[in-house]
């Protein structure tokens, strides 16, 4: 493969997927801004395997991946322990989201502990199998699904409206309580 065709595929490849793939690293990592360095960086690697990867058709496989290592690698290093005054919310990023419930759900996501926000979006925003996500992740498939399984409740609740009935209390539970002299309790027993 010539230099000049390699470029044009890998050039095809990152106009056609780069939006998509920007989304899974803002999801990952919860920031536009290393969002858009973790898909640098993710790209550039990908460019230095690309005849490879390309060969085999693992390319987005292999980018989601290292967004998630250098993530991880981010996450380690002494400088992001620090806090800024600023509350991480950045308001221009949440108006590019195209609707409430995206932006909503966003904002529940970025709660998640790191590891369940890293399992969730890998699993139920990819479509990626528990063995694939435990490999990607380098753990065990039932800490994928332990994971991912408290993910889900943790964002259930967080975007449950809320004057919502309880499930576990539907039906005749579900309604209100009224208090009940103590003569009419002892007739109901």
């Amino acid at each position: 493969m010539s230099r000049a065709s390699r470029d044009d595929e890998f050039s095809t490849f990152v106009a056609a997927r780069q939006v998509h793939l920007r989304r899974i690293a803002y999801a990952v990592c919860g920031d536009w801004h290393l969002a858009d360095d973790l898909l640098q960086t993710s790209l550039v690697k990908l460019y230095v395997a690309w005849p490879r990867l390309h060969q085999d058709g693992r390319e987005e496989a292999y980018v989601r991946q290292i967004i998630v290592r250098a993530n991880i690698d981010e996450s380690r290093r002494p400088w992001r322990r620090e806090r800024s005054g600023l509350d991480g919310h950045d308001p221009v990023a949440r108006r590019e989201l195209p609707t409430e419930e995206r932006s909503a759900l966003f904002e529940a996501l970025q709660d998640l502990p790191l590891m369940q926000r890293r399992v969730v979006v890998l699993r139920h925003w990819l479509g990626l199998s528990v063995d694939e996500t435990a490999r990607e992740l380098g753990i065990a498939t039932g800490t994928v699904k332990s994971h991912s399984s408290r993910g889900i409740e943790k964002l259930k609740t967080a975007l449950a409206p809320a004057d919502a009935v309880d499930p576990g209390r539907a039906g005749e539970d579900a309604r209100p309580q009224t208090a009940r002299a103590p003569s009419e309790a002892s007739e109901l027993s």
